[in-house]
């Protein structure tokens, strides 16, 4: 059953130690809107995090941002009201290379969960058999939150990746801007392993279709060499609550290749943009983004049902092995 108003999370505050900073509890949004077209069994949101007690879960000492909790219980209400069952939990930045959090959220949902890691050199091969036992089935290459745009420093670590994934059937996930994409599309093109696009690969629905990168990412879709997530919407335009420069974008990539393009919600929604006067070890709000209304745009982008079920059903069965 949808949830209704009245089961909205209200925000109240847990102090959990982390120096002198006080953690909120209960910031991460719930659907305001109910779903307004058939949701296929099976379902999945392919882009989540989970952040826990800090107590517990603490936090890498070089992130750039500290959010408000996120927890597990809170996930699986929000997917209740989307009619999801499956998810996927990747490993946010302010977690540096431990995954603990991201299993604990994991083995939470249980056989309906897969995950993504991260990972860095030094990382030992028992240690990505670990993660895969316990459903890790890729990595992800995070440069657009440390504000990151060197194709050059993108090219280094997706080829370190590739050899440290090397016969391993795992992804890699990239977070980046459309300059980094450009930058290695000769790599992308050749890869043995599968990539995957977060956000739209970092498209920008102010600067329009033309802009730079936008069709080479648009061509590896199309040549089925990469995934796009259609994820984080409020990440590449500002017309909330319904995004609707975001829309020929996302027709764009499933208008290419629809096997080759996930939904994901990106729940609880992050703020990772630098605020003036705001330290990175200062509380950063969770954005309050209505995941029904976002998710019922996807009805707008790809009004064929199957076409649906291949993005929200099919293409993550495929790529995550559920």
């Amino acid at each position: 059953m949808l949830l209704s108003m009245d089961l909205k999370l209200t925000r109240r505050t847990l102090l959990m130690g982390a120096g002198s900073a006080g953690f909120l509890h209960g910031g991460a949004a719930q659907p305001a809107t109910a779903v307004n077209f058939e949701i296929p069994a099976h379902a999945c949101d392919c882009h989540t995090h989970i952040f826990g007690d800090p107590a517990r879960f603490p936090m890498f000492p070089g992130r750039t941002y500290t959010p408000e909790t996120a927890l597990p219980e809170e996930m699986s209400r929000l997917h209740r009201a989307l009619h999801m069952q499956r998810v996927v939990i990747v490993t946010p930045s302010v977690y540096g290379t431990d995954n603990s959090c991201t299993l604990w959220g994991m083995k939470a949902r249980g056989a309906n969960a897969r995950g993504v890691a991260v990972i860095d050199e030094k990382t030992p091969a028992s240690e990505l058999d670990r993660l895969h036992k316990a459903g890790i089935r890729g990595i992800r290459l995070n440069l657009a939150t440390a504000g990151q745009t060197d194709p050059a420093v993108g090219r280094k670590r997706f080829q370190n990746a590739v050899a440290q994934l090397k016969g391993r059937n795992w992804h890699i996930q990239i977070y980046s801007s459309l300059a980094v994409i450009s930058g290695i599309r000769d790599l992308l093109r050749t890869s043995e392993l599968p990539v995957v696009f977060d956000h739209f690969g970092g498209t920008e629905a102010a600067a329009g279709l033309d802009q730079p990168g936008f069709s080479d990412l648009v061509e590896l879709i199309r040549s089925g060499k990469a995934y796009v997530k259609i994820s984080g919407i409020y990440r590449l335009s500002n017309k909330g609550p319904d995004y609707a420069d975001a829309a020929p974008f996302a027709r764009a990539l499933i208008g290419a290749n629809a096997e080759r393009v996930l939904w994901g919600s990106d729940w609880p929604h992050p703020a990772t943009a630098a605020v003036p006067g705001r330290k990175p070890t200062d509380i950063s709000p969770l954005l309050q983004i209505d995941d029904g209304r976002v998710m019922n745009q996807l009805a707008v982008w790809a009004p064929d049902a199957s076409v649906r079920k291949s993005i929200l059903v099919d293409n993550p069965a495929r790529l995550y092995g559920f």
